[in-house]
């Protein structure tokens, strides 16, 4: 918790210049000409702006602090065989002897099964995360260690002959159960990295937290490791099993539309069902076409509460949008990845689908709430490049892609202040009595919205 603190002359609002006090944790006042107490530490702002700490509506704890052990296998770092060849061929295995990799792209080296695996490393079992996050791909090695062969997971693929191809859909919990005992996750280093940005809360959207993740989160927020609070939708819908600790909190329950395989609607319908019985919303993975019809027709027969909310909404027809907006729904998206994946996207989608990618001005207009966020680390972490990604549009190469979507910066920096139980919702401010979740820009806002860079960033306290 941050110690009495009296921050003078911020611009406070994006135009008023004043002082602002902290003790406790709170904000306990905000004037003009406040006078130091004894113990209280000042910082001159000098004309910067404050601004209540960012919220990445939607991330990975666990899968980020995996990735800073992993060998990164896709773009921007990996872009060709010979690259993916070298990455993994300089690889030092883990304590066990395996090899993980993060990030892939079949752009790299094509739609990999084992043998395709092989030929890059062999020597060494090797697992190598899409950057989807949706499939593992394992070379022969793995294969065996894993005991895929014999295993009874319905995402494990299988060759005409019945033996595994080496691609397992949506299996972590599955395959984590079969391979070595990992070291406990190390969260401080992604806590570090987030707080330097500006983030000071975010919503771990992993679905079916087990208990061990639960309690890893706990303990890194109750020993500060993670100074940032923490929402959690992978909680089961009757709730935690045992009590959460302050600073992290029970959001809605994550429900996803795998699209590898959907589900039959009537199974849909009773898992929200059963969410709303217990008295929580829903969020819901659903990144294509027939995944939205099939979550708004589930909807309809399920009925819809506050909170419910569409995770990604990669694909949004238009004639959609009023229909969301009318049952009431929210929106947590991701334009980063149109920075991160967009040239991806003019190759591989249809153009006539390319103006429904990542939708957020065609969503505010019609009156969705939607928040901005990360999906770190399938997507870049920074929110200040998913801000500039919302507002440009641009793709690595420089091209725009949905340029009818872009928001203004004001708009997308409100995106990240609003807090975490309601993404979209009105952006919380700096105000006496609410928590010093305080981020001190170097320059007024003004100038932080001409460039939406990290680099403003001056100063961050979390509590």
């Amino acid at each position: 918790m941050t110690g009495p603190l009296l921050l003078r002359d911020a611009e406070v609002d994006g135009r008023v210049r004043a002082d602002v006090r902290v003790a406790d944790g709170r904000i306990a006042e905000v004037g003009a000409g406040l006078v130091r107490r004894a113990g209280e530490r000042t910082v001159e702002c000098g004309g910067g702006a404050l601004l209540p700490g960012l919220c990445d509506h939607h991330l990975h704890l666990h899968a980020m602090a995996a990735a800073e052990r992993s060998v990164p296998c896709g773009p921007p770092h990996v872009t060709a065989p010979d690259g993916l060849a070298a990455a993994l061929r300089g690889a030092a295995p883990d304590a066990h002897g395996w090899i993980r990799g993060t990030g892939y792209a079949e752009g790299v080296a094509g739609h990999l099964d084992a043998a395709g695996l092989d030929a890059f490393r062999a020597d060494r079992p090797v697992r190598l995360q899409h950057r989807s996050g949706a499939l593992w791909t394992l070379n022969s090695a793995a294969v065996r260690a894993a005991g895929l062969a014999a295993g009874g997971h319905p995402g494990i693929e299988r060759g005409a002959d019945g033996a595994p191809t080496g691609r397992l859909w949506r299996a972590d919990a599955w395959l984590r159960g079969r391979l070595p005992p990992a070291p406990p996750a190390d969260l401080a280093g992604v806590g570090a990295r987030l707080l330097r940005w500006g983030v000071t809360a975010v919503t771990d959207a992993t679905p079916d937290l087990d208990g061990t993740a639960l309690a890893a989160i706990g303990a890194a927020v109750r020993g500060g490791a993670l100074p940032q609070r923490v929402h959690l939708l992978g909680v089961p819908p009757e709730g935690p099993a045992e009590p959460l600790p302050p600073r992290v909190t029970t959001g809605p329950y994550k429900i996803v539309l795998a699209d590898s395989g959907l589900p039959p609607l009537d199974g849909l319908v009773a898992r929200i069902g059963r969410a709303h019985a217990a008295g929580r919303a829903v969020a819901v993975h659903c990144v294509t076409r027939e995944a939205l019809f099939l979550l708004l027709a589930a909807f309809d027969e399920a009925g819809t509460r506050p909170g419910d909310r569409i995770e990604h909404a990669a694909l949004v027809p238009a004639e959609t949008a009023d229909g969301l907006a009318a049952r009431g729904l929210r929106v947590v998206t991701q334009p980063g990845f149109i920075a991160d994946r967009g040239d991806d996207y003019l190759r591989d989608v249809p153009a006539a689908d390319r103006p429904d990618l990542y939708r957020c001005a065609g969503l505010l207009a019609a009156g969705v709430p939607v928040g901005l966020s990360s999906d770190a680390p399938y997507g870049p972490a920074d929110p200040w490049a998913v801000m500039d990604a919302a507002v440009r549009r641009r793709t690595r190469s420089g091209a725009v892609l949905g340029a009818g979507e872009a928001i203004d910066p004001a708009a997308a920096l409100r995106a990240y202040l609003a807090p975490p139980g309601e993404p979209g919702g009105a952006p919380r401010r700096v105000r006496a009595g609410a928590p010093a979740d305080l981020v001190l820009l170097h320059a007024p806002l003004r100038d932080a919205l001409g460039s939406l860079a990290s680099g403003a960033v001056r100063e961050v306290w979390a509590g």
